[in-house]
């Protein structure tokens, strides 16, 4: 279906495009994905972001002391909770960021600014319901396999394919 075709293209167009701006920074494509929920939220605390991504605790840890390392973020005490950390993105991370999204922000305005108000309400619709169809389906891959390391994991095993001869 042509639309399932275009959602996976522009699903691994992102991907890429984050993991060369991830490069750029210092940062693997996971990270970067985190700096993008921060930049939505403006800030979190590390638990949020455990549940936002579904990533394990050390995994999210591990994350943030990648993040803090390449000076994106920093860890400063929760206001409400003096045992808590919030997550913010550092003066750097706000200096360093917009100019490597500045054409694709151009771009992207240019590609809307072309549909009618009515096809926007259908393309936002889109989008929110396949954000919801992303959460679910990784919601259910966890509860089926876990998160446990990759060496772990046992996934369904593949059938093997019937092998053809030359006379097939």
């Amino acid at each position: 279906m042509q639309v399932i075709g275009g959602a996976r293209e522009y699903s691994i167009g992102t991907v890429l495009f984050h993991q060369a701006v991830g490069q750029l920074l210092g940062v693997n494509v996971t990270d970067m994905k985190c700096l993008d929920v921060m930049t939505l939220q403006g800030s979190s605390t590390p638990s949020q972001l455990a549940e936002h991504t579904g990533l394990s605790s050390g995994a999210t840890t591990a994350m943030i002391d990648r993040l803090e390392k390449a000076r994106l973020i920093e860890r400063r005490p929760h206001p409400k909770d003096r045992r808590g950390t919030t997550l913010v993105l550092t003066k750097e991370a706000t200096r360093k960021l917009p100019p490597l999204f500045g054409s694709l922000a151009k771009a992207m305005e240019a590609l809307v600014s072309g549909y009618s108000e009515k096809e926007i309400e259908v393309l936002a619709d889109f989008f929110d319901k396949v954000g919801l169809v992303w959460k679910e389906e990784r919601e259910k891959l966890q509860q089926r396999y876990g998160r446990r390391p990759h060496s772990e994991r046992r996934l369904p095993r593949r059938r093997p394919r019937k092998r053809r001869t030359s006379l097939e």
